[in-house]
């Protein structure tokens, strides 16, 4: 039983993937952003929640639920509003954000491992988890995507789907964790980042805000 394409379409979809996931967006920039504040721990909880939040889409769309988000325009509306409202809050919250003072930033590149420390790890988790979830536009890229490296005689499909959607998520995780490291490392230089952090922020605050606006403004493509 013959589950997954062969080894070049296999390959297409890996290199593919990687591709996709270097592209800049709500999700890299949240990483990015929660690095840089409060260290590479933070980052790689944020990406965690990424993917997470992209195992949630693969199952749905699995499941016929992101068939049901491109098909009713009620569902995709109400989850359409929901993340762009989510992503204009993350960027107004950037825009408003205070400057990084020193003591926070040697807490994030030591390690804060206290109490405080994994609270700020799950609030990082879950800023990644729900940036990702409440974009049906997540939903609807996997069911594009994923379907055209299963063949039209597949025994399985959707099993097939599933191994494609968790494969896709394994090989962004390289590609997310590398920019938490990047970020990190970035957070560790406490005087460059105290002094440009400020600047990235509000850059950050207004891409976010212009994703919100852009998902607000996308109409629910055709079944």
């Amino acid at each position: 039983m013959n589950l997954m394409p062969d080894t070049p379409q296999l390959l297409m979809f890996i290199v593919a993937g990687w591709l996709l996931n270097l592209t800049p967006g709500p999700d890299v920039l949240v990483i990015v952003t929660q690095a840089l504040r409060h260290g590479v721990r933070a980052g790689l909880a944020t990406a965690l929640g990424v993917v997470s939040g992209c195992f949630v889409h693969v199952l749905l769309a699995a499941l016929g639920v992101g068939a049901l988000l491109a098909a009713s325009h009620t569902a995709f509306t109400v989850l359409k509003w929901a993340g762009a409202l989510y992503l204009l809050w993350a960027g107004w919250r950037l825009l408003r954000s205070g400057p990084a003072d020193a003591i926070e930033l040697k807490a994030a590149s030591a390690g804060d491992t206290g109490a405080s420390g994994q609270k700020s790890l799950q609030k990082s988790y879950a800023f990644g988890f729900w940036t990702n979830v409440l974009n049906p536009k997540v939903a609807l890229f996997f069911l594009a995507f994923v379907p055209q490296f299963i063949a039209a005689d597949a025994p399985h499909r959707t099993l097939s789907f599933l191994l494609l959607g968790l494969l896709f998520n394994v090989n962004s995780l390289p590609i997310n964790f590398g920019y938490a490291l990047l970020a990190g490392w970035a957070a560790q230089r406490r005087v460059l980042v105290q002094s440009m952090l400020p600047r990235l922020e509000r850059v950050a605050g207004l891409m976010l805000v212009g994703f919100g606006v852009r998902l607000a403004l996308t109409d629910n493509p055709a079944p």
